[in-house]
């Protein structure tokens, strides 16, 4: 590939509706073996041509917190530039909880605007990942969180997320809210008897229906991977979880389409590193406790000063100030916004919200970007060679703010966050070491696993 022109050897382009769903789709590639940059904006020719090697091609975006006519504005053209490159699969990434509604970040707003760009008479989706115990079976999503597997419309977090709850945990139902679009199933006994091809066949249609497919183990992931690439015909929109990615690589491997055995490199420990979160996340709250008490210097950002615009200059300093001398004195901040979903800040963020002057979703917007801020005064003050972003909406307005076109995979840490390096034509932040982790992603101990590199004791 050179120049941006099609390539006969890219086997897939993707955009994701978050920025740390876009490293996990990224992770899932290059852990089999499929070179893949991820443009944090819309690659041109030059930049395209810095990643000749490249058979993945990947783009971050934010339409999970966005309305479907932002949607119906943005993204026809970014889904006509992907399919441009001449991958025979266009995957639009969405989280592993699947969690969307009608009116914010609609999946099918996105499918419905997708399948117009690619000529395939289906849609596959495929949203169970065992690898990030996400597991779908007879069209129902499960979870699993602390080791405990919850059905999703019962799952601690994703039943009370904020803005995108989780009522109901059979998908066909929950996207059916989304689009009018028929919406079909191939199910574990399907897979398991050998009938999903043919029934498969049967339910293709010129109306371009969504199909699910069950995934639960990793016999079943790779039965799902063999659908999709066997019945690619000219080309397919697939609106999946990462577990798409992990499916076709599995299939791959069978095929020696890809190497049977590859792992990503081990991460190098570092003496410090710095935490921005804007997670509300129980996972992540967790993560924030163990760090408090193992030595790193955590902050709590005051959501009034930082919303009011009076006060907000001054908080940014402040966290700013806090965060660039405990770098300097070899210490590992963690700045955060909320700790856990019932945190005083997220139960009244609508009140505080509304104190500011602001609706909810500029709001949540000024606390991303001030999040942002913070973190460029504490990259251009102290320097930090790794950071980590905790938070979907936090790590697309702070990438956005770093001045980085695009990112590869450096080093593996945990499913679905991987370390990943800047390319940047700011030399102050090329080939700076970042994490952008989901809320729901790792485990307690994982901003010590990111300092150290590898599994803290």
């Amino acid at each position: 590939m050179s120049g941006g022109a099609e390539s006969k050897d890219l086997l897939l382009t993707y955009y994701s509706d978050d920025f740390t769903g876009s490293t996990d789709a990224m992770e899932a590639m290059a852990s089999a073996g499929v070179l893949t940059a991820l443009f944090l904006t819309t690659p041109t020719p030059e930049m395209l041509a810095k990643f000749p090697d490249a058979r993945c091609i990947g783009m971050a975006g934010s339409s999970r917190g966005r309305s479907p006519e932002w949607m119906d504005a943005e993204l026809p053209k970014v889904f006509s530039i992907l399919a441009g490159l001449g991958a025979p699969i266009l995957h639009y990434k969405v989280c592993s909880t699947f969690d969307s509604s009608p009116t914010i970040g609609s999946i099918g707003r996105a499918i419905d605007l997708g399948t117009k760009v690619m000529p395939g008479r289906w849609s596959p989706t495929i949203v169970g990942s065992p690898r990030l115990a996400r597991y779908q079976v007879f069209g129902n999503l499960f979870a699993a969180v602390g080791g405990v597997v919850y059905r999703l419309d019962r799952h601690p977090t994703m039943s009370r997320h904020p803005v995108t709850p989780m009522g109901e945990a059979d998908l066909k139902r929950h996207l059916a809210a989304q689009t009018f679009r028929r919406i079909e199933l191939i199910d574990l006994l399907e897979l398991r008897q050998g009938a999903a091809a043919a029934h498969l066949e049967a339910r293709m249609g010129e109306d371009v229906p969504v199909i699910f497919i069950d995934v639960m183990d990793e016999e079943s992931l790779a039965a799902a991977g063999r659908l999709v690439w066997e019945h690619r015909g000219a080309g397919l929109f697939s609106a999946s979880s990462s577990g798409l990615g992990y499916a076709l690589t599995a299939y791959w491997r069978q095929i020696g389409l890809v190497p049977k055995a590859v792992s990503l490199p081990q991460a190098a420990a570092v003496p410090a590193i710095a935490v921005v979160s804007g997670s509300c996340s129980p996972v992540t709250a967790s993560q924030i406790g163990w760090a408090r008490a193992h030595g790193f210097r955590t902050e709590r950002m005051d959501l009034p000063s930082a919303l009011h615009e009076r006060t907000r200059e001054a908080e940014i300093e402040r966290l700013a100030g806090v965060a660039t001398s405990a770098l300097q004195h070899g210490i590992s901040p963690v700045i955060f916004s909320a700790e856990g979903p019932d945190d005083e800040s997220v139960i009244r963020f609508d009140q505080l919200a509304q104190d500011a002057g602001l609706s909810r979703p500029d709001a949540a917007r000024a606390v991303g970007a001030a999040l942002a801020e913070v973190t460029k005064r504490m990259l251009d003050r102290a320097h930090p060679g790794r950071i980590v972003i905790a938070g979907g909406d936090s790590s697309g307005e702070i990438a956005n703010a770093l001045d980085v076109q695009a990112l590869t995979v450096a080093a593996g840490l945990t499913p679905g966050a991987p370390l990943c390096r800047t390319w940047s034509e700011d030399e102050s932040r090329n080939g700076l070491e970042i994490v952008l982790k989901g809320g729901q992603i790792g485990g307690e101990t994982f901003f010590g696993q990111a300092r150290a590199g590898g599994v803290v004791r």
